[in-house]
């Protein structure tokens, strides 16, 4: 359903549900399992999410909105299956580790929602991605409205959610959406590649700058302070430390 191999400071989650990574309850389960474990690796500092699959993911499984859709119960279990999405969503975004969404196929609805909560996305010039839940007279409810337009603005976002656009991996690059967009045949080399070079930085100073990051426009978090507790904390770390030493001698 979702593998996961960690090598040295790098933990690949690998997303294998045949045929479309459909996403059902026991599938954000092992997201959960995942982000854990992943967590737990004291050495890991970067967390890479890619498919083995020709998608992505293709969003909700539609068999589970077809058992659920038609009585009033049922359709509050699938309120209650988007609310397990928002939180595992919300947990990958606020992991320690930096997240990296490898989009090697189509994403769309709860699929993109999943890379839109990763810190960043590189994807296959070629891929499809979209938020199209508004042609079922629904909306991307596990965070995609809130996402997309914190990280594209609301011009964006409308254009993509409110026209149930799709985009290919080079629109979505131009916009925001994504942070590069590659060539197919490229893509699991330029993902491993950002991942490296990402792991191989001090993860302390690493996951000091995300929460910071996170804090930016937040009325009721002060990121200036933020800053400055964390500049506290890493300048009495003993790595950090030994990096200025190293440094500032390199600079006489």
């Amino acid at each position: 359903m979702i593998g996961l191999e960690i090598a040295g400071a790098i933990a690949t989650a690998t997303l294998a549900r045949a045929p479309v990574n459909a996403i059902d309850e026991d599938w954000i389960a092992r997201l959960h399992e995942v982000i854990q474990q992943a967590e737990d690796a004291a050495a890991v500092a970067v967390l890479l999410v890619r498919s083995s699959e020709r998608t992505f993911s293709a969003g909700a499984d539609l068999a589970l909105m077809r058992s659920r859709f038609d009585t009033a119960p049922g359709r509050g279990q699938m309120i209650a299956f988007v609310r397990e999405m928002q939180r595992a969503y919300a947990r990958l975004e606020k992991s320690r580790l930096v997240t990296i969404a490898e989009i090697g196929g189509a994403a769309m609805g709860g699929g993109l929602e999943l890379a839109l909560a990763c810190d960043l996305r590189i994807a296959s010039a070629t891929a499809k991605l979209g938020l199209p839940e508004v042609r079922l007279g629904l909306l991307p409810g596990a965070g995609g409205t809130q996402r997309l337009t914190l990280l594209c603005g609301e011009p964006v976002a409308k254009r993509v959610i409110l026209g149930a656009e799709v985009l290919d991996g080079t629109e979505a690059a131009r916009l925001g959406v994504v942070h590069w967009a590659v060539a197919k045949d490229a893509l699991p080399a330029k993902a491993r590649e950002l991942a490296e070079r990402i792991a191989a930085l001090p993860a302390a100073a690493l996951a000091a700058c995300k929460r910071c990051i996170g804090a930016a426009g937040k009325p009721d978090r002060d990121g200036y302070g933020m800053e400055l507790a964390a500049t506290e904390e890493l300048l009495a770390d003993s790595g950090t430390q030994e990096l200025v030493r190293t440094f500032l001698a390199g600079e006489r």
